[in-house]
């Protein structure tokens, strides 16, 4: 599966006229790779991420996410596909202050719907709930935080709070995991460490990843970079940056 944006152009109201935020932008991301976006301020980085992820509708263009064309679904059906083939780390974490690393990342896990009676529905929920706390765990386990999975968020450092907004973000097996400047606020090696485990996770987990980020000293993580200037784009192969 992967993620392919064609001929994608996005205004805002600005004034009496319309500022351009993207300006014919196509970009795909096959299944298994990391494409990193680079660009200075106000130059459309947000704006890509916000429509790759469905949540704007652009002006013209279209998404895909393996397949499914976005623009012809409803705003109900644009949330359910976040929620089953998205997944999504934003540049701060925002955890709950209240809930142990575990259960910010069993939070995730939804429940189906169904018609059953109320008997056999609570046996499958109480499994359910029991497949969605083993899984948690073994996601705390992949970035490194088995041992911390009782404690609460002002517990933990910069780069583990980081680390369980990635483990969140992958709770439902995403097709495609978007990754918003997931560095801004740690050290170099804190920083790096990060973007060394969602390269790892993005190749083992066949997932398309797309990583907004400032930190231009480690874009050889990536297996390409594009460049945004003034809504516009330019792709260039990592190691070549």
């Amino acid at each position: 599966m992967s993620l392919f944006l064609e001929d994608i152009t996005l205004t805002y109201p600005d004034g009496e006229g319309r500022l351009t935020a993207l300006d014919g932008v196509s970009l795909e991301v096959p299944a298994g790779t990391m494409t990193a976006v680079v660009g200075p301020s106000g130059s459309g980085k947000s704006s890509l991420l916000a429509v790759a992820a469905t949540l704007v509708s652009p002006d013209r263009g279209r998404v895909l996410v393996g397949g499914t064309e976005t623009g012809a679904l409803s705003a109900a059906e644009r949330a359910e596909l976040r929620r089953r083939r998205m997944g999504i780390v934003f540049q701060q974490p925002n955890l709950l202050a209240s809930l142990t690393a575990l259960e910010q990342v069993e939070l995730m896990a939804r429940l189906e719907g169904g018609g059953r009676a109320g008997e056999v529905r609570q046996r499958g929920r109480k499994r359910a709930r029991a497949a969605a706390r083993e899984r948690a765990r073994e996601l705390l386990d992949t970035v490194g935080l088995a041992s911390l999975t009782h404690r609460r968020p002002h517990q933990l450092s910069g780069g583990q709070r980081q680390r369980v907004g990635i483990a969140r973000a992958l709770m439902n097996a995403p097709e495609v995991l978007l990754v918003d400047e997931p560095t801004s606020a740690l050290d170099h090696e804190r920083g790096a460490a990060v973007l060394d485990l969602l390269a790892r996770l993005t190749r083992e987990w066949g997932t398309a990843t797309v990583l907004v980020t400032h930190d231009r000293a480690r874009l050889a993580v990536a297996d390409r970079v594009v460049g945004l200037v003034d809504g516009r784009v330019g792709i260039g192969e990592a190691s070549g940056v």
